[in-house]
């Protein structure tokens, strides 16, 4: 197994972060410096990260589901001093968000102490869906935006993939789609000309947000956390 994905399959951190942690230096094995994420490891080797000793055993699996409100941001730590997503749950052991939402979107958002997961469920190749609700501004929605929307749309990184959109009222639509591009619901909205005025995201691949109240979080069940390592084939 590569180092990286040991570290990450630690629960130490996600596989990005632990190929950044081993290239700093600060891992170790069997006493020797190793600054290479491929390194090849095995359960047989003596891993160290700063000095201390690295247990694969597995950490309890921790996921907990959050309806972030607007003026929050999606990190673990704000250089500015803005609240995170990380504050508003209980800090027992060492989370992190599985992807992000703008500051000003509210919705649906996962943290958790499992590396590997919170990889699959961001990594662009698992195309795992993600269900958001705009209202709109500009004229009432028809079908060539849906249509649009629904096929495609170029914007200035490039044409969007087909997406599942719904018309719920004449203002609001929910849109699918599976990319992570920055700011993407947005900027398609407003290539067709519906500047997002509100947005909320109201599905994460198998899990729904629900009727849970904004700020408020859950943990979830050992059945629901088995239902997403099966949606990116990690069971």
């Amino acid at each position: 197994m590569r180092l990286a994905k040991y570290l990450a399959t630690s629960g130490l951190a996600s596989r990005r972060a632990s190929e950044a942690i081993v290239r700093a230096g600060r891992v170790s094995v069997d006493g020797d410096v190793v600054t290479d994420p491929a390194r090849d490891v095995s359960d047989g080797d003596d891993v160290t990260l700063d000095g201390r000793p690295v247990s694969r055993a597995a950490p309890a699996r921790v996921v907990y589901a959050l309806n972030k409100p607007a003026g929050v941001v999606s990190t673990a730590r704000d250089p500015q001093g803005r609240p995170t997503v990380v504050t508003m749950v209980p800090q027992t052991e060492r989370l992190y968000p599985v992807g992000r939402l703008d500051i000003d979107t509210t919705g649906l958002i996962l943290l958790t102490n499992q590396g590997e997961l919170a990889h699959r469920l961001t990594h662009p190749s698992f195309e795992v869906e993600k269900t958001y609700r705009a209202v709109v501004g500009g004229p009432a929605v028809h079908e060539p935006s849906l249509r649009s929307l629904r096929e495609g749309v170029e914007l200035e990184d490039g044409r969007t993939s087909p997406a599942h959109v719904r018309r719920v009222s004449a203002d609001t639509i929910e849109i699918t789609i599976h990319e992570g591009r920055k700011r993407q619901v947005k900027r398609m909205c407003e290539a067709v000309g519906h500047p997002v005025k509100r947005l909320e995201r109201i599905r994460f691949g198998p899990l729904e947000l629900g009727d849970l109240p904004q700020g408020r979080w859950r943990r979830l069940s050992d059945a629901e956390v088995d239902a997403l390592l099966e949606w990116v084939g990690g069971r």
